[in-house]
């Protein structure tokens, strides 16, 4: 029987079907592994961070849930409340009912409670804190839908057309979207905008109480010339990571989105900033994205509304529910006392997802005039003892319009007065930058009081305006260029 088989299948044939059937276990054994990197890879985009050349990518616009990313934009509009004088890093930010009821990760802050801004950057950047995004939206924006529309409208405004935010903290919601590419334009926005603040994206772990708290980026020190941003991860989004690198004159920012596991994710992001960092231009690109001067608002819902205080002159925003007059909502600034949020109940999808790392879960005067409210919302007013008292200059101006074009403001101040002040100083400290650019103060109307923007003007174009703004900020000035 032995001898007849061996004859009706030769030994070449039965050897070579050994061999495809040990194949076919290989491919099936190896399918896990090749599913992973194509999960890994299921959304991803490297751009060259000063030509604004993209260097790599794979469907960088095709939809995707941000998770955690979205935090960014929240810091985003932080950072710009910060710029503006709204707030400073020691303001305190009251943490509501609502946001304390955040599932984790969080700072479990208890209502009533407070946490100051510096605070509440480290918990955004290192722990990814729900709870504390929670309480930035409703400080900045009045309540959190409120500030959900802000930042759809910012994010717009800078150029990521494919983003839609509906909270301040990237938990599941359906109707939230972002794309990799509107996720690289934000991380280089936030580096040109606000270099000032850029550091503590690169914030491996800071002391809350008696605890240190580590940051979700595991590339941080481990990777050479990484130096931020973010990390996000829920059930939906999978494992997403939009992080910076920087060397020498390189820099680049990559996004890597819907990654199967933690580690699949930090090796692919690792491999795009080690391959195509060295293949960044070396510096001396003239890629800007423009700093948005307003925003618009939608027209319904709880608004924002700028006013002053009556000791310091510092424009906060204020939420007024839609049947309040905005003089019936309730001022003050720090501790449990102050309830500057209306709490407006959002009904909104609540499902249970992990942190960052997918460890288990422990439970935003047409006032009749030229110009929009929320144009007064996105500047602050300077308080008079800022304003030196040195003479102003004769060659600054006060306008109704001032000059088209782009233009650079440094500032807003509640006076006339103080504008020419903020204005000459600002020129003062410019060595030469502004010598070519005309000097005025643009006069509009916020909810009754004459408020007074600093510009400078003349500008060809945008990317003169950007280079002039960066030559500022290298001085010690705040300001943003944009379209007038």
């Amino acid at each position: 029987m032995l001898k007849q088989a061996s004859r009706r299948f030769p030994m070449s044939r039965l050897s070579n079907a050994v061999m495809f059937v040990a194949a076919l276990f290989v491919i099936v054994a190896l399918q896990p592994a090749i599913k992973a990197h194509a999960d890994t890879n299921d959304a991803a985009i490297v751009i060259d961070a000063h030509t604004g050349k993209v260097l790599y990518s794979d469907h960088p616009d095709a939809p995707r849930y941000p998770a955690s990313l979205t935090k960014m934009m929240t810091l985003y509009l932080l950072f710009e409340a910060m710029d503006d004088g709204r707030v400073t890093l020691n303001t305190k930010i009251p943490m509501s009912k609502h946001a304390a009821s955040e599932p984790p990760t969080k700072l479990y802050i208890p209502a009533g409670g407070s946490v100051s801004v510096e605070t509440a950057i480290y918990a955004l950047i290192t722990r990814s804190a729900n709870d504390v995004s929670t309480a930035i939206g409703e400080f900045l924006g009045g309540s959190e839908a409120n500030f959900a529309r802000m930042m759809t409208n910012k994010a717009h405004a800078l150029g990521m057309t494919r983003t839609t935010y509906k909270n301040a903290h990237g938990l599941p919601n359906s109707a939230q979207k972002t794309t990799a590419r509107d996720q690289a334009r934000l991380g280089i926005a936030l580096r040109q905008h606000f270099p000032q603040y850029y550091h503590y994206f690169g914030t491996r772990s800071f002391k809350y109480g008696k605890h240190y708290i580590g940051n979700h980026n595991k590339l941080l020190g481990k990777v050479k010339g990484v130096d931020g941003i973010k990390t996000g991860y829920t059930n939906a989004s999978g494992y997403n990571l939009a992080t910076s690198a920087e060397i020498g004159n390189r820099s680049i920012v990559a996004v890597v989105m819907g990654g199967s596991t933690g580690a699949s994710r930090n090796q692919w992001a690792t491999r795009l900033v080690e391959k195509y960092l060295p293949k960044a231009s070396n510096g001396g690109g003239s890629f800007a994205i423009a700093r948005a001067d307003t925003m618009k608002f939608p027209d319904e819902g709880p608004i924002p509304y700028p006013r002053p205080t009556a000791d310091t002159g510092v424009a906060l925003a204020y939420a007024a529910n839609d049947n309040q007059k905005p003089h019936a909502v309730a001022a003050g600034l720090s501790g449990p006392q102050a309830d500057l949020v209306a709490n407006v109940p959002v009904p909104r999808e609540r499902v249970a997802a992990d942190n960052d790392n997918g460890e288990g879960l422990r439970v935003e005067d047409i006032i009749e005039t030229a110009d929009n409210v929320t144009d007064a919302v996105g500047n602050a007013i300077i308080p008079q003892a800022q304003a030196h008292e040195s003479a102003p200059d004769t060659s600054i101006t006060t306008a109704a319009i001032g000059p088209r074009g782009w233009v650079v403001q440094v500032g807003t101040a509640a006076t006339e007065s103080d504008a020419e002040a903020l204005l000459q100083r600002t020129k003062s400290k410019a060595e030469g930058a502004l010598d070519s650019s005309e000097p005025f103060a643009l006069a509009y109307n916020s909810g009754g009081q004459k408020i007074y923007r600093a510009r400078f003007g003349g500008f060809s174009d945008q990317e003169e305006a950007v280079r002039t703004c960066r030559a500022l900020k290298r001085n010690g000035v705040n300001c943003w260029a944009s379209l007038q």
